[in-house]
């Protein structure tokens, strides 16, 4: 059952507008109301509920965060990127503006982020003068969840621009105008919480709190814990340049030492677990299996009503057809190196690449129909693996999958590689491949390849290749390009492999030039022949040629505008609106 509450008790809705509107101290009549909300469960929870009322804001997560932060990668690109003067497009190629038409204004995700904090650190004060929130009890159950919360929407602040204002208790008269602090400040502050959060949370399916995804549970507490600790010891911009925080807290050895026992706890757990088969996980996403214990670890997430998950990135309908009501999807995709990078017996490449759409239907029937070597989306989003006809024209109700059980394996390898060494590390990059190939692959594609990699180096260059593998199209690969020092350098091996494929030279010399299809008994499904490596004879009278040899210089400059040094635009500016309404506090760094 779709979760995300709209509304909740007037008492706390009045508790949260009073602060809210005016951005100063909360009268004395909001000091009772406090007192009884956060001594009462039922009323407690409709205030933490409110926390994740901004994810679903117009232009927020909604509209905003989710489709456009984590693009261009060296898996991933945004459509708009090569469109001359597009505002979404800069928004991807590393030139973005403070007054970016897309971006600049007051209910902008930046706001609605600050917004959720806000309850949050209501929600945390009032938990704390007046609800006994101990571990194994209500109470505490939502004090971690507002913890929780509070990390995740700071955490998204810091992927986004870097080094922002901290604001960890509500705010005050003498509070509404706050410098930026320093990014280290707050990973401290929020890994500390996240480890308080774990004491206090459930895993999941131990409690009624903790039996979908969501809700907050133990598991995707010390995962997002893990991912922090990785994401504060990585290289990064500052405004001194890029490289690894100073602070020595944040340390490779104290911060991989930290993730590491956090992804095996979770391992060890076994209250969370990879799904059979990869074409099975999403399958499930996407028919909106809510239920703990499996996969996800936590969505965002939205109402039937809310939300552009599938509208922003499943795979394009042109039309109103018989999967959905809603003409969208395909505003990104893969690049097009990503599908022959994929050893072909890889199970993840099919689920992942789609290079074909859904015509304009006839009779309310579309069929597939390719696309063009340089347009592929992502299949990881589809109308049609929904239980539900999506009818709105601009919102689909797909949640966000936040974090998955396959990145606590991929963290937990590239931790133990750096602190024990690859041995260490090989069991969890085997129990990823084991999913990705049949049985009959694995000596080969499994126990063969990862025990020949017999270096930390080679562990830890496999780890960053599995993650393209696994999570392409999820838009995580951005942050850990940009934590592994790989951003700039794998965007240009990104454009040098694009020639390549053009070219049909080096490791693409072998890629055939022309497909050949024809349709299945349903007349809707497509059967291709030549997609893989060795497929290039013609197949036969009843299949039609269709050229597959159309991947231009311009589409793959797009990729960053010419001339930008990606590095130097890590970040996004802070929005020229929040610079004008902050009295002079904030500035923009990084030559913004």
């Amino acid at each position: 059952m779709k979760y995300l509450i709209v509304f909740f008790s007037l008492a706390t809705l009045g508790l949260f507008s009073s602060c809210e509107k005016d951005f100063l101290e909360a009268p004395a009549q909001s000091t009772l109301d406090e007192s009884v909300i956060f001594s009462t469960a039922g009323l407690a929870r409709g205030a933490i509920d409110g926390i994740m009322v901004p994810f679903g804001e117009t232009n927020s997560y909604r509209g905003r965060y989710i489709p456009f932060y984590g693009f261009n990668t060296d898996t991933e690109w945004n459509y708009s990127s090569s469109t001359p003067n597009d505002s979404q497009g800069e928004l991807m190629i590393y030139d973005a503006k403070p007054n970016n038409t897309q971006m600049n204004s007051t209910n902008n995700a930046w706001a609605m982020m600050y917004l959720g904090i806000e309850r949050a650190n209501i929600c945390i004060r009032g938990l704390r003068t007046y609800g006994n929130p101990e571990p194994g009890t209500e109470l505490g159950q939502l004090l971690g969840e507002a913890l929780t919360l509070r990390a995740v929407y700071y955490a998204d602040l810091l992927k986004a621009w870097g080094d922002v204002p901290a604001r960890f208790e509500p705010i005050t008269s003498e509070t509404l105008y706050l410098a930026k602090s320093s990014r280290d400040v707050i990973y401290k502050q929020i890994i500390a919480d996240l480890g308080e959060a774990a004491t206090l949370v459930a895993w999941p399916n131990e409690n009624a709190s903790t039996n979908s995804v969501e809700r907050i549970n133990k598991a995707f507490v010390k995962g997002l814990r893990a991912r922090l600790a990785l994401a504060a010891s990585g290289f990064q911009q500052y405004p001194d340049g890029v490289r690894r925080s100073n602070d020595p807290d944040l340390s490779i050895q104290t911060m991989y030492t930290l993730a590491l026992n956090e992804c095996r706890e979770v391992i060890q757990s076994g209250k969370a677990h990879l799904e059979p088969s990869f074409e099975t996980l999403w399958k499930k996403y996407n028919q909106e299996n809510t239920t703990a214990g499996g996969e996800s670890l936590w969505e965002i997430p939205f109402s039937s009503g809310r939300g552009r998950v599938l509208f922003s990135f499943a795979v394009r309908h042109y039309s109103v057809d018989q999967f959905t009501g809603q003409a969208r999807g395909g505003i990104a995709g893969p690049l097009p190196t990503v599908f022959y990078d994929y050893n072909e017996a890889d199970t993840r490449r099919d689920v992942t690449c789609v290079p074909y759409k859904w015509g304009t239907a006839i009779a309310g029937v579309a069929k597939q129909e390719l696309t063009s070597l340089e347009t592929w989306y992502f299949g990881k989003y589809r109308y049609e693996w929904m239980s539900r006809f999506v009818t709105s024209t601009n919102d689909d109700g797909v949640n966000k999958m936040y974090m998955r059980y396959a990145e606590i394996l991929l963290m937990a390898a590239e931790a133990a590689n750096e602190l024990e060494g690859p041995t260490a590390a090989a069991p969890y990059l085997k129990e990823i491949r084991n999913r990705a190939f049949a049985p009959e692959d694995r000596a080969v594609q499994v126990e063969a390849y990862v025990n020949a990699l017999s270096s930390k180096q080679d562990m830890f260059n496999a780890i960053v290749k599995e993650h393209k593998f696994e999570f392409t199209g999820e838009m995580e690969r951005k942050q850990a390009l940009i934590r592994w020092n790989l951003l700039k350098f794998n965007l240009d091996e990104a454009k040098v492999k694009m020639v390549n494929l053009k070219n049909r030279t080096g490791e693409y010399a072998d890629v055939p030039t022309t497909l050949y299809y024809k349709y299945e008994a349903d007349n809707i499904t497509l059967n291709v022949y030549g997609l893989n490596r060795s497929e290039t004879s013609n197949p036969g009278v009843d299949y039609t040629a269709f050229s597959w040899n159309t991947l231009n210089d311009t589409k793959i400059n797009s990729l960053y505008k010419l001339g930008v040094d990606p590095d130097s635009r890590q970040f996004w500016p802070i929005w020229q609106v929040f610079i004008d309404g902050s009295n002079g506090m904030l500035v923009n760094d990084y030559g913004y």
